[in-house]
Parts: C-alpha cells; structure tokens; sequence
C-alpha cells in the first residue's frame, strides 16, 4: 500500500486544440489511477490508436481505455445526457467496461436541446447580417454555459428530482422561445432533422425534451457523485490523477484570440476550479504541442499556409497530418511552428515541460521555418498579443532550418531521430523556454520518446 500522497500531472493543449491529447492522456494513464475532464462538453475529440484500432472520445476521459482505472467528469464540464450515454453505448459495444468506472459530478450544467438550437439560430443569424460566423460546433456548449454563469442551469443534480427539472426547464424553454422567435427570426430558420422532434414552428416543445431527459436519467443517476469528494479521498491514499484538457490554450475564453474562442478555461489552473481540488495539489503541468500549427474554424492564424493547394507545405501537412477536426469532421487550417505563441501558453499555463506531436508528419519536408515573434505596427514583438485584431495585422517573423528526409515514424528513442530533427526540437525548446519530455512519432500509443516522465518528481 502506498505510504504517501499521490502525484498529479494537468494535460493542456497549448496551441488551438487538435494536439493529439487523447493519445498522451492514454500514454501516462499507465502510471495514474484516475483520470480527470475538467472543461468543455463534447465539442472535444480525442482520437485514440491502441494496437491499430482507432477509438473516437467526445466527453469520457481518455484514461478509459486502461481497465481498472477510474475516470471522473468535473464540474466544470457540460453534460450532455444524449451524447454521453451514446458514447458509453460505442465503448460498451467495443468491449469496454465504463458504467463502473465511470463518476461524474452532481454539479455539472446540462447540455439539452434548446442549447444547441440557440447555437445553431445565432450562428445562422450572424452569417446573415454579414457578420463573421465564430465557428462554435453548434453542439449548445455556449448557451449551456451562459446558463451556468447566469444561476439559471439545470445540473446533472436535477436528474434525481422530477419536479424540480420540470420548473426549471419550463422557465428556460420561456427564455429561450423569446429569443428564438423575437431576436433571432427561427420561424424561416431550417434547423435540421436532428433538433427536429423538439421544435415545431421555431420553438422548442417541452414534453419532448422532458421526457427525452427523464429516461437519460435513469441510466445517468448511478454514475452520479461529489467528484470533489473522490478526488480529495483518492489524492490522500496515494492515487496518481492525470487532468485531462479539452480544446487548446488559444481557445480559452479569457486567454485566447477573443472571440474566436470556447466557451470555457482551457487553461492548466481551471484543473483545480473545474475539479474541485486545490491548485497545491496540481504538480507537473504538460503541454501538448503540434511540431506546426492547425486551426479549426474563425480567426487569426499568423503563420497559416496555403493548405489546400497540392505540393505546398501547407498542403503537407494537412494531407500527411490527416487534418480534420474529430467532432466535425471540419478541415484544419495548417501553418508552420509559432513559438511567441507557445511562450503565451507557457506563460498563462505555467508548463513544466512540452510533448511534440506529429513530428513525423514533417519528414521529407527539404526546409521548416520556425515563427520565433511578429511585427505589429513597425515594432518586432515576441509574444502572441492578447486581442483578436492586432493578431489579425501580426506579420510573423521566420527562422528557416533544414529538414530531414529519413522517416521518424514510430521511433522509440530520441538518439535514432535524425540530427535535422533533434535540431529543430532543440531550436523550439530554446525559443520557447520549455523542456520538451516527451515526442510523438506517430498515433499509436507505443510510438512516444520520454525524456522524463512527468509522473516522476523533479
């Protein structure tokens, strides 16, 4: 039995998302006993290759795909009942036992119906007036989380309680008719065949959504719990927890390029606020780092390439990178490696220590070019601004290092990488001032170099 306090390590995305989190979350659940989603809903994807086999993850922590290991959802998630049982549903048919090992907070806001039809109204209303969309998913992760900040959420805890669910969501369903109908026009908007059996004449219906969320609840109430609690108790008896991120740095809602962001705290300190633990308690922050840059949806790219033109760089990598967004399907927007960028990461995410994903998507590339500041306005810069316009007139600054025509897929140790690539990974350390412990070569779990294991004390 263990004597001490278990080790905790935070997993962040530190560009736009997209970073290949899922796989690494899966990498170092080896070495935890429970691991932690503490932000977003399920406009995340974690894609996950375990000997071969590709696995999808939305809202259930990667940490899944490891048996006996407990797997939490925060309350700083947004829950969408429908979504989560349909993904039980996948894993259950793939084998994998999950209603036992899985706990997720009482105090978690819901995601129902109406969230997504107010997403997908405003969206519609935007690209109408002429204004540029922000590219939300349309899933209701926003709506949900107004909701939330606002005081007038329904929680998973609202499940237990029939009637309490039934006033509630009458006085949302109030709200949000008024909005639909008298601000965003929903009456001449087509709002698809999936919120269909919900809305008749632009408005959402209650019983439909009521009686949808009745019968989710049954099979959602056993997996209920004071997560805060479980953690703490976990902590104390030595268990390691691993806090796994959604979405990216960039994307937060407070540090990201606003507001072409989410809706949520991407940010290592959200671990503690979104898990109910204290911030003491989060002891190695890791941050997840493409060896280029991908985007999905609206706004500023600095280093962004022509991506979809054959033979060019940017085609490269989206082609060789497999650049589609899990959740959407959507393409990526591709462009080389922004270290001012990462520095804003590092810096509001406090990283103890970097993985590089897909370095093996760059091989064959005769020539990189590395973003190490921008020019804004005549002056050189070299840290990612705070505001959406002045990323918009940032004009990066490159350094151009040689690239390497040996294959790196699947590389198991950092000696055998060729010396243009451990090149090009040192530059990035030094222009950005993180170590980096760990580097992917490709998706599979096994495929990974350690430099040091973030689960090991300094």
């Amino acid at each position: 039995m263990k004597s001490t306090s278990g080790r905790n390590v935070v997993v962040v995305g530190s560009q736009w998302g997209d970073e290949g989190k899922g796989k690494l979350v899966d990498w170092l659940t080896e070495s935890a006993q429970g691991v932690v989603r503490f932000q977003g809903g399920h406009n995340a994807g974690h894609t996950l290759v375990i000997g071969g086999q590709r696995t999808a993850l939305h809202l259930i922590p990667s940490g899944i795909m490891r048996a006996g290991v407990t797997c939490y959802i925060g309350n700083g998630v947004v829950l969408s009942p429908a979504k989560l049982l349909e993904e039980i549903a996948e894993l259950e048919k793939a084998g994998v036992q999950v209603r036992q090992r899985l706990r997720v907070s009482e105090a978690c806001p819901l995601i129902l119906p109406l969230h997504a039809a107010l997403d997908v109204a405003r969206e519609a209303a935007r690209e109408q007036g002429g204004s540029e969309k922000i590219g939300t998913t349309g899933r209701g992760i926003g709506p949900a989380y107004e909701d939330k900040v606002a005081r007038r959420a329904l929680r998973a805890q609202d499940l237990r309680h029939p009637g309490r669910f039934a006033a509630k969501l009458r006085e949302l369903l109030h709200l949000y008719n008024f909005i639909l109908t008298g601000l965003l026009n929903s009456r001449q908007h087509p709002f698809g065949p999936a919120l269909a059996p919900y809305m008749k004449d632009g408005e959402l219906l209650f019983e439909p959504i009521y009686a949808e969320a009745m019968q989710q609840a049954e099979a959602i109430r056993p997996m209920l719990a004071d997560v805060s609690r479980e953690l703490n108790e976990a902590h104390l008896r030595g268990d390691n927890l691993l806090f796994e991120g959604a979405q990216g740095t960039l994307l937060d809602v407070d540090h990201g390029t606003y507001p072409f962001v989410t809706s949520s705290n991407c940010v290592a300190g959200n671990a503690a606020a979104g898990a109910g633990i204290g911030p003491g308690l989060l002891h190695y922050v890791l941050g997840i780092t493409k060896a280029y840059c991908t985007r999905v949806g609206g706004g500023p790219f600095p280093t962004e390439l022509e991506w979809e033109k054959e033979g060019t760089p940017g085609w490269h990598m989206s082609t060789v990178g497999a650049e589609r967004g899990v959740t959407t399907g959507r393409p990526r927007r591709c462009g080389w490696f922004d270290a001012a960028l990462l520095k804003r990461s590092a810096q509001v995410n406090g990283l103890s220590g970097l993985c590089i994903t897909k370095l093996d998507v760059l091989d064959g590339l005769p020539e990189l070019k590395l973003c190490v500041g921008y020019e804004l306005d005549g002056r050189h810069i070299d840290l990612l601004p705070l505001g959406a316009d002045d990323i918009a007139r940032c004009k990066p600054i490159y350094e151009t290092l040689e690239g390497w025509s040996d294959s790196t897929v699947g590389l198991t140790e950092y000696d055998k990488l060729p010396i243009n690539a451990r090149l090009y990974l040192q530059r990035i350390e030094h222009a950005t001032g993180v170590p980096i412990h760990l580097i992917s070569t490709s998706p599979d779990r096994e495929h990974t170099i350690m430099t040091r294991h973030p689960f090991l004390a300094p």
